[in-house]
């Protein structure tokens, strides 16, 4: 039985189907947290509202046509919720019986204190009754009959007035006059017994509530207030079209769907998994195909573009129905076309639409279509823009091609169906103002598109275009202080650039970075031979291989540091090292065995990396070609020219230069062969002019 290959080899083979020698650049352990919860963050965003409860809402695009299976009456719950609303101070108070005995406890127990007033050991605390002297002597002399009949006098009373209700807002006199009413059987108002018991239950009662509120009671009145009013009904016939797919649901079509149970009271799960599922899977998918197109492929890249795809996912949930395709998928796909590759920009586009909303109607769909045929032709050109003014074509003629075919389409639709405007899901004269603000969006995008390169480490042609311009600071410096490292640059430029353009590599990339790829030689021009003059070389006069070995390696060393003070991406900053690899440096190696033949060979090679990519790796090759080309005899023919090549290469080969630069056989024969014609070119012969002595 065959053994199922592993999905760590089925990734392998993925990554290596177009070249089977391309390096892969390792994600860390962060950087695969960091873009998994990121990729969770879009599934959670495309999928949550399918848990919510209920799954419609009055605003929400109806996603089918609904048909009412009978007659009815529907309340209209917005108007009784404004009639609510204004009844909502209107309650019905009831008497609360915990609250009412607590109160009565209070009561009985200041009777209590009042009569240990006899006992003149005891204190107590009276500061709320504040008795009279007058209260004071009748307490005294009041006798046992006396006192039980007053005191059950002022328990009846406290009943009465609590089975009446205490409110906690009445004034503290006004209760004491209610209190001394309900006790005019003990005499006089002014009489000392009759004051007293008034003082007793106001204190007790003052700031106290024994009610509260019956909700049941409450509500039949509201309903018994709103009833009296009348109540606004929707009067619904069968066959009548309650919500047409596509529009908006108003406050009244909700009612009457929610009245037929049309609407979910309940989450859908199944349909959420499914939902989170395909958003993961795209997620994935769309950092597969990314890493396909560019195995050394950062993750920050792969962040950027699952953070566009979930601020487009929160765009969506936030404007809802009013969310246009266009307006969110073309800024970010002419980003990452620019930024990173036409397949990433792509990819990006059908991820984002697999995560779209389902269309609510034909139209719809049509505009999302649109979206993406306007979405890939952004793909397709904006990697081939070479400057900013004709990115800024694309984000004018783009947009008002994309409006002429939704016009088309619109039209043919509207006759063929015979509809109005006035029944669209969207207005179609505002095609024209969503025209300009997708305009308006692209140009943001193209001006922010400097500060995301310097952020997320992108390389757009117009940026190769502007570091190529040979008025730069960094390249007058190399041309003034170095002018033999220059021009030996700009030969370079010229076998690599060709190489480059018969196998298809980024011409535009090759083209700056070799233009970079030595500019380590400023530290000390003079040590290399292209730039020393008379004739007098410094490494003959150190007579130190060890030292000369070091700088050439520091040529390479002080590259990078230049590379990151003038802030050179890294794209370009990688041509400097890996132009050289690991390369030997075979004279001073020579040099150094003269005098000690166990000289380690590792201390006379460059300390790398290798090329990891084609244009590194070509111009790895021009850099080896292009002295010895150089060096052939005017008589030499095509034939030498080939010879000389390929005998550079092959030793490139032998030591394991290009194992990871993805180079294949047959692409490196059509690179020497081109290596050769530009030769042919630099060595052309001029005819030789007769001199004529002026007299």
């Amino acid at each position: 039985m065959a053994k199922l290959p592993s999905p760590k080899k089925i990734w392998r083979i993925w990554l290596g189907s177009q070249s089977p020698r391309r390096p892969i650049l390792l994600w860390s352990p962060t950087d695969k947290l960091v873009l998994l919860m990121v990729c969770l963050l879009v599934a959670i965003f495309s999928s949550y509202k399918l848990l919510a409860v209920p799954d419609l809402k009055p605003g929400d695009i109806a996603q089918s046509n609904e048909i009412a299976p009978r007659d009815a009456k529907v309340i209209d719950s917005k108007d009784l919720k404004e009639k609510r609303q204004r009844l909502k101070e209107r309650f019905i108070q009831v008497i609360d019986k915990n609250q009412s005995n607590n109160l009565e406890k209070s009561v009985f127990q200041k009777i209590k204190k009042l009569r240990t007033l006899k006992d003149r050991n005891l204190e107590v605390d009276l500061n709320k009754i504040n008795p009279t002297d007058s209260e004071k002597i009748w307490l005294d002399n009041v006798s046992e009959s006396e006192w039980e009949e007053w005191k059950e006098e002022i328990k009846n009373a406290s009943k009465k007035m609590l089975s009446q209700g205490i409110i906690n807002t009445l004034a503290y006199d006004q209760l004491n006059q209610a209190s001394s009413l309900q006790l005019i059987d003990l005499g006089e108002k002014d009489s000392p017994n009759r004051s007293l018991g008034s003082k007793i239950l106001s204190s007790s009662f003052y700031q106290k509530s024994n009610l509260k509120v019956d909700e049941l009671k409450t509500n039949i009145l509201l309903e018994n207030l709103i009833n009296k009013d009348g109540i606004n009904t929707i009067k619904v016939k069968k066959g009548n079209i309650i919500s047409i797919k596509g529009e908006p649901i108003s406050s009244q079509e909700f009612d009457i769907l929610e009245h037929f149970n049309k609407v979910s009271r309940s989450p859908r799960p199944l349909k959420w998994l499914i939902t989170f599922s395909e958003s993961m899977g795209s997620c994935g998918l769309l950092l597969m195909i990314m890493r396909r197109e560019k195995p050394r492929l950062k993750a920050r890249h792969g962040l950027l573009s699952l953070t566009l795809l979930f601020v487009v996912q929160l765009t969506k949930n936030w404007l809802g129905p009013l969310a246009s395709p266009m307006q969110l998928i073309l800024p970010p796909t002419l980003l990452l076309s620019q930024g990173i590759g036409t397949t990433t920009s792509l990819a990006w586009m059908a991820a984002a639409s697999l995560t779209w909303p389902s269309s609510p109607n034909e139209l719809s769909e049509v505009r999302l279509i649109i979206a993406c045929i306007a979405g890939a032709f952004i793909a397709f050109l904006g990697r081939r823009m070479r400057s900013r003014a004709q990115v800024l074509q694309i984000a004018v003629f783009i947009p008002f091609g994309a409006l002429l075919g939704q016009w088309f389409v619109f039209n043919q639709v509207i006759k063929s169906k015979n509809l109005n405007f006035n029944s669209l899901s969207f207005d179609p004269n505002s095609l024209f103002n969503e025209t300009l603000i997708i305009s308006a969006i692209l140009m943001v995008t193209i001006l922010i598109i400097p500060i995301l390169e310097n952020t997320f480490g992108l390389l757009t042609r117009a940026r190769l275009m502007e570091l190529a311009d040979q008025e730069r600071p960094l390249l007058r410096r190399l041309s003034r202080e170095a002018p033999g490292t220059f021009e030996h640059t700009l030969t370079i430029l010229s076998l690599a650039e060709e190489g480059a353009r018969v196998i298809g590599a980024d011409v535009d990339l090759i083209r700056t970075g070799a233009l970079y790829h030595d500019v380590g030689k400023l530290h000390a021009p003079n040590w290399f031979i292209e730039n020393q003059k008379d004739g007098v070389n410094p490494h003959e006069e150190i007579k130190n291989p060890y030292k000369s070995a070091d700088i050439l390696q520091a040529h390479v060393d002080e590259g990078l540091k230049l590379a990151r003070r003038y802030r050179l991406p890294s794209p370009i900053a990688d041509f400097i090292p890996e132009h050289q690899g690991t390369l030997k440096m075979g004279y001073f190696l020579h040099k150094a065995r003269e005098s000690d033949p166990s000289a380690s060979e590792k201390r006379f090679r460059y300390r790398g990396p290798i090329p990891h990519s084609k244009e590194t790796g070509i111009l790895m090759l021009a850099d080896g070609c292009e002295a010895a080309l150089r060096a052939l005899d005017a008589s030499s023919s095509d034939k030498d020219a080939c010879k000389t090549v390929r005998k550079i290469i092959q030793s490139r080969q032998i030591d394991g230069q290009l194992k990871e630069s993805s180079l294949t056989r047959a692409e490196i024969e059509i690179i020497l062969r081109a290596f050769v014609s530009v030769w042919r070119r630099m060595r052309h012969r001029r005819l030789k002019y007769p001199s004529f002595n002026s007299r």
